[in-house]
């Protein structure tokens, strides 16, 4: 399982035309192949900050949807509203402590 992290920043500006494109397309991505979850979050701190949380099957899984026509839809929409540039971290599992 892959957990997929990407960090955006946005202008005040920007931030309700990101929302609205991610509640247009989130139930896409969700059912994209391989995709176990997905979800947006906001830093406490950062008002116009957010990050996508999402749990893949596989490196490929992600790298699948990451050359879909979706992504293409996507993808460019969003890096319009950007104040800076995004990161992106993909995380494997090595240990689970309940």
């Amino acid at each position: 399982m892959i957990l997929r992290i990407v960090r955006m920043e946005f202008e005040e500006s920007t931030i309700d035309a990101f929302e609205s494109l991610f509640r247009e397309f989130e139930q896409q991505i969700r059912h994209q192949p391989g995709c176990h979850g997905l979800e947006l979050h906001g830093d406490p701190d950062h008002p116009f900050v957010r990050y996508t949380h999402s749990h893949w099957e596989s490196t490929d899984r992600l790298n699948d949807y990451r050359h879909s026509e979706l992504f293409t839809q996507v993808w460019p929409r969003t890096k319009k509203l950007f104040a800076g540039r995004p990161q992106a971290f993909s995380l494997s599992q090595i240990r689970k402590v309940l």
